[in-house]
């Protein structure tokens, strides 16, 4: 681990410093929706203007793996200990997807996966799938943890599929049908192996493993192989010190390989926060908190490539976005010098977070990919519920009491090793997650309630004990118990996490409107136990050792209140200021050139800090001076100076792709050179457009505020 990491002692400190540092009690402990703005709206990546904004789902999707199958293409990921797993994902578009089937209904390997004789699969599982395509059949291969390789197979991506387990074990492999009819298959990290698979996939021709990539040669793990106008790419991941992605190339399967960074930097204005790294050890944990610009593991890394219809070349990958869990980014691909590039020409490596939607001829209506709500009046749960481990199927219910999820308590000494927890992915930036529960028929020693589920966890529920009920709150991190008498059998119980900051915030109503806060923020840090973002979770256990009685949740609803990508419309034809988020300076025409001066400037006076925000299209806009009538436009090469006030529109040159940031502040990314508006903070100097992109603290002069001065 780098040297400059700050360790933490404590959870207290940690908890005091974060919650001074981002969070206001007031604006956290209870939290109202205006109904006809948050409804059913769920975070979607398509901004309905021909543009989108990554990630492309604000919510765990870890390992992503794509493929195109004529018109459509298809995606899936790593779920772990997860039941159902392996979702698989249908677009026409590579931003709206819509979920075809899970892959893997049940998978019943071990006592593990049943949480059963004390042990678990927390952080084991189904990791880094790979998802090919060849001669009519689907197939996914993906390493089980402690159980081997499997391939999961079907002729249809709406399955049903079928599983086998390889003879070999290949952990993070990826799978090449050659058109000579070989079959091979790449892992390994730092060294990179190689081997041919035998026709049935089941199992390696024996003589055809080799070493394709020696140990310090550069390479990564998380492999996805592809053949490209005859020659070989491989392209996989680097996590120390920091993410990135890289490229192999070679003219032949086993090499020489050659290796260029692919992916580099990009965070998307996110740094890596707090990190858990010995979950062995605690409650209470060791919290790492990193230097504010540090970006870790945020950035984009372990991804792939596709050519969609058009000819445009598209990447994905994912981000560790802390608490929230990986998400994936969607990327423009760049060719150059017979190299792939995530990013556009003059800005390579770096990706845009907001940028035009492939061109794969369909257009698809803004979506998003799982029913959050559930009424639980279905013969099944919605598409996004996922069982903690293995389900015991005798013991929850929907026909049992309709409209209700009926919960039995299995025996527990924790909510940690509870049965049939069932839970959905928290969703970002910010969502709260309420349902009503029905304790009447609980038995002493039972425990139900809701939980954000992660390590460590908290929850808050009911316990019946000693024929009586208690209202409870439980924070593993500090043991800490909050514990209060209720008479009444139906609580509604609630959730809200902010994943900008990483507090959660629990809460209880006695009437289903007025909620009460209960024992504080909770930080959420990321965890390398499960490698999962938090997670909500519904769940019934008994802690006397017994089965006990059960629980009966009404309904479940998950509020967004920032469920897009631009939550301020642009401005079209509106007069506004841009301010400097670094300095806070103003943006003004000074001689013809974008200059930065302070408030209360002269060079403010007038019209000169006025620009009228002009409709170019797909999410583009020009901004043209009020004070001149003349364009920003860039010049030479966009650094300081290079940016003028011209008298006519000059094209792309006068052109800014419109990027609005995860807090609502701006970017501005020049179409001349694929880089943005940029301020030199605090020098007292002209723009410029040469920055690469946004730093965490978004302290670095690439991002703006704006106001609108004059609305039309």
């Amino acid at each position: 681990m780098n040297a400059f990491l700050k360790y933490i002692p404590t959870w207290q400190f940690v908890a005091i410093f974060i919650f001074a540092l981002f969070v206001d009690i007031s604006t956290v402990a209870q939290v109202h929706f205006d109904p006809d703005k948050s409804g059913d709206g769920s975070w979607t990546a398509d901004n309905g203007n021909g543009t989108f904004t990554n990630p492309l789902f604000y919510e765990e999707f870890s390992d992503p793996d794509l493929i195109r199958v004529g018109d459509d293409y298809y995606l899936t990921g790593t779920t772990m200990h997860t039941m159902p797993g392996l979702p698989v994902l249908h677009s026409k578009d590579l931003v709206n997807w819509e979920l075809a089937s899970y892959a893997v209904e049940r998978l019943n390997v071990g006592p593990e996966i049943r949480l059963e004789e004390g042990k678990d699969f927390y952080g084991q599982g189904i990791w880094a799938p790979c998802f090919r395509y060849h001669k009519g059949v689907f197939y996914i291969f993906s390493n089980v943890n402690r159980y081997g390789t499997y391939i999961f197979s079907s002729t249809k991506p709406e399955g049903p599929w079928q599983q086998k387990k390889m003879k070999a074990g290949m952990h993070d492999l990826s799978v090449l049908f050659d058109d000579d009819g070989k079959i091979y298959a790449v892992w390994g990290y730092d060294e990179v192996k190689m081997v041919q698979l035998t026709p049935d996939l089941l199992d390696t021709v024996p003589g055809t493993t080799r070493i394709i990539m020696e140990k310090g040669s550069g390479a990564g793990e998380g492999c996805h192989i592809y053949k490209i106008d005859g020659k070989y790419y491989i392209t996989n991941t680097n996590y120390d010190p920091v993410c990135y992605q890289v490229c192999l190339r070679a003219d032949a399967p086993y090499g020489p390989y050659a290796v260029n960074v692919m992916s580099a930097e990009e965070n998307f204005g996110v740094g890596q926060r707090l990190r858990i790294w010995n979950t062995r050890t605690g409650p209470p944990f060791e919290v790492t908190r990193y230097p504010e610009n540090y970006v870790g593991c945020i950035p984009m890394h372990q991804g792939g490539i596709v050519q969609v219809q058009s000819g445009e070349w598209w990447g994905w990958s994912m981000l560790d976005f802390n608490s929230v869990g990986r998400v994936t980014a969607l990327s423009p691909v760049t060719w150059q010098d017979g190299w792939p590039y995530f990013g556009l020409p003059g800005n390579l490596t770096r990706s845009p977070r907001t940028w035009v939607k492939p061109n794969t001829g369909f257009t698809s209506d803004p979506k998003h990919p799982f029913d959050r709500n559930d009424d639980f009046s279905g013969p099944e749960l919605k598409n996004v519920w996922q069982w903690n481990h293995l389900p015991d199927d005798d013991k929850w219910s929907l026909a049992e009491r309709k409209g209700f999820l009926r919960l039995h308590a299995l025996p527990s000494d924790n909510f940690w090793q509870a049965k049939n927890s069932l839970t959905q992915r928290g969703i970002g930036p910010e969502s709260v997650a309420t349902t009503e529960i029905d304790v009447s028929q609980l038995q002493d020693g039972d425990i139900a309630g809701l939980a954000l589920l992660n390590l460590p966890y908290a929850w808050i529920g009911i316990i019946k004990k000693e024929g009586k009920k208690i209202l409870r709150f439980y924070d593993q991190q500090e043991n800490k118990i909050i514990d209060t008498g209720i008479d009444q059998n139906t609580i509604w119980l609630q959730a809200h996490c902010n994943f900008d900051t990483d507090i959660g915030i629990l809460s209880y109503s006695l009437d289903g409107n007025n909620y009460q806060e209960r024992g504080g923020p909770i930080l959420l840090p990321y965890q390398l136990r499960t490698f999962q973002g938090v997670r909500y979770a519904l769940f019934n256990f008994n802690s006397g050792g017994k089965e006990g009685g059960y629980a009966d949740f009404n309904g479940f609803k998950v509020d967004e209140p920032r469920c897009w990508g631009l939550m301020r419309k642009i401005p079209h034809n509106s007069i506004i200021e841009l301010q400097s988020v670094a300095d806070s300076t103003l943006l003004v025409n000074w001689k013809n050139f974008l200059r930065p001066v302070g408030i209360g400037s002269r060079f403010a006076e007038g019209h000169s800090s006025e620009f009228k925000v002009l409709d170019r299209g797909l999410g583009r806009i020009a901004l043209q001076s009020v004070a001149s009538g003349g364009y920003v436009t860039v010049r030479g090469n966009g650094g300081m100076a290079e940016v003028r006030i011209e008298k006519t529109d000059q094209g792309d040159a006068s052109v800014f792709q419109w990027i609005e940031m995860i807090n609502g502040d701006l970017m501005l990314m020049s179409l001349y050179n694929h880089r943005y508006l940029k301020v030199d903070p605090r020098a007292g100097s002209l723009c410029a457009a040469d920055a690469r992109g946004a730093r965490p603290d978004h302290q670095a002069g690439a991002c703006f505020t704006w106001e609108v001065k004059e609305e039309k």
